[in-house]
């Protein structure tokens, strides 16, 4: 790579005579030396593992990499997965020119010095070019814009891959000019495969060392659908068992090579949910150390962030409710940055949604409150709507009675106004019954004040603050203590 940070290939051979804005080195034959993840980069389609969903017949991405499609596409996903692999195999292509392009080093003159040259070689009945830019959200709008008429008019056809969810990363017009193609982690399976062909691959280790289960399981935990991180640890890994004099990478070899003890933590076994249940008991329980100890256990040993926030954005409503109402905006916000922002660093974003939850004043009542009216909807109490709520928007309503006597609350100087709202079969349920905790103190003073306007003289109202019956305010555990 020259310092444009540009790579060209033509034809499927290396670009002669460099000499200009792009030239530079090819996609060649990766050296004896090279890191394990690069010698093992898949070869032809079929050697891709993962993505089967965008591998069928007749599908964007196989059509892309057979050649049958001009169409420019923004490929996103995370580190690992295979999207610098999906560019290898495109410039393998031998009808179509290929340049390369890093967004972290190219800027708009090299963007235009490959479409002028993509433009020269078009008119002169050459090759299409295709041109790849590696974290293309790392562009700038000016950057992203100088593409836009040369992708409209297929001078060049993109391939763009981003990290970064690129609604938010790349601008809409260029967007709009692409198909997108998500692609996802590869799941424990397909790592697993792909150590093993590494292993005994000729290109990999060629059988040099063998690997231990206990060793595989640590190293496909360890790569949280990364193949790239999977690889560089198995190297790392076979380094040390070879320094020793080692024909086996052990548990104990490979936990030394990347300096990560292995974790009992099975994502699809009991220690998911063991470890989840004290999470969430510990956030309940007001131990923010605790809760981050266990925040810290399931992001090193690869849980997804996405269950993680969810289960955080629950917890906010489920346990800390109105007592704090912050809370459940602190964690909406942490889980999109799981989307926004992606591993590793989102990490941050959710040890601070973690704190603030583990912190913050603890209130129920949200969670009875619902439980409680949804046990009186199962059981059949409640009633009609009251007239006077009806719909009367419509003709003949007032005929039939709807909306008559409704009383507007704005009319009233206090804002509210004496009414029945509820059926008559549910008036003077207390479903919400606020705590004395955090914000829900002043939320609980309020609320009396309310109920004594609403529910003074209303039709069929029961004695002042009637709770709901015996047995539904607490209606069981709430789903998190099911897990």
């Amino acid at each position: 790579m020259d310092d444009t940070g540009l790579f060209e290939l033509g034809g499927g051979q290396p670009r002669a005579g460099g000499g200009d804005a792009t030239a530079g080195e090819t996609f060649a034959a990766p050296l004896q030396d090279a890191p394990l993840a690069v010698r093992m980069r898949p070869r032809t389609l079929d050697e891709l593992v993962g993505q089967d969903h965008l591998l069928t017949p007749g599908a964007p991405l196989r059509r892309l990499v057979e050649g049958d499609s001009p169409m420019s596409v923004v490929l996103w996903g995370p580190p690992g997965c295979g999207k610098t692999t999906i560019a290898h195999l495109v410039a393998g292509a031998t009808d179509r020119r290929f340049v390369a392009m890093s967004a972290l080093s190219a800027g708009v003159k090299d963007v235009r010095a490959v479409i002028d040259t993509a433009r020269r070689t078009r008119r002169s009945g050459g090759a299409q070019t295709v041109l790849f830019i590696d974290e293309v959200h790392r562009f700038s709008k000016t950057q992203q814009d100088s593409l836009l008429a040369a992708v409209e008019d297929r001078t060049v056809t993109l391939l763009a891959a981003t990290t970064e969810n690129p609604y938010f990363s790349v601008i809409s017009p260029l967007l709009s000019r692409c198909v997108l193609l998500t692609l996802q982690p590869l799941d424990d399976d397909a790592v697993r495969l792909l150590l093993r062909r590494a292993v005994t691959d000729e290109r990999g280790l060629g059988g040099a060392v063998t690997l231990a289960a206990d060793a595989e399981d640590h190293l496909v935990r360890l790569a949280g659908g990364d193949t790239r991180k999977a690889l560089t640890a198995l190297e790392a890994a076979a380094g040390g068992a070879q320094a020793q004099g080692a024909a086996e990478i052990d548990l104990a070899t490979a936990e030394k090579a990347v300096d990560v003890a292995a974790l009992r933590y099975d994502r699809a076994g009991d220690e998911h949910y063991d470890v989840v249940s004290a999470f969430i008991k510990s956030m309940r329980g007001s131990d923010v150390d605790a809760a981050l100890h266990w925040l810290a256990r399931m992001l090193v040993a690869g849980e997804d962030a996405r269950f993680i926030a969810r289960r955080m954005v629950i917890f906010a409503s489920e346990d800390v409710g109105m007592a704090d109402p912050m809370a459940l905006v602190v964690a909406n916000a942490a889980a999109a940055a799981v989307e926004y922002v992606g591993l590793p660093e989102v990490q941050l974003n959710l040890a601070q949604a973690v704190i603030h939850l583990a912190t913050a004043p603890k209130s129920n009542a949200v969670t009875t409150a619902i439980f409680a009216a949804m046990g009186d909807v199962r059981s059949g109490t409640g009633g009609p709507v009251p007239r006077h709520l009806r719909d009367a928007h419509y003709q003949g309503s007032k005929g039939l009675g709807h909306g008559v006597g409704y009383a507007y609350p704005h009319d009233d100087a206090r804002g509210v106004v004496a009414q029945q709202y509820p059926p008559d079969g549910v008036v003077g349920r207390d479903y919400y019954r606020p705590t004395s905790h955090g914000a829900e103190r002043p939320v609980a003073e309020r609320l009396a004040r309310l109920r004594r306007i609403v529910r003074a003289g209303a039709a069929g109202s029961a004695p002042e603050g009637r709770s709901a019956p015996e047995g539904r305010s607490t209606p069981g555990k709430p789903p998190s203590e099911k897990s």
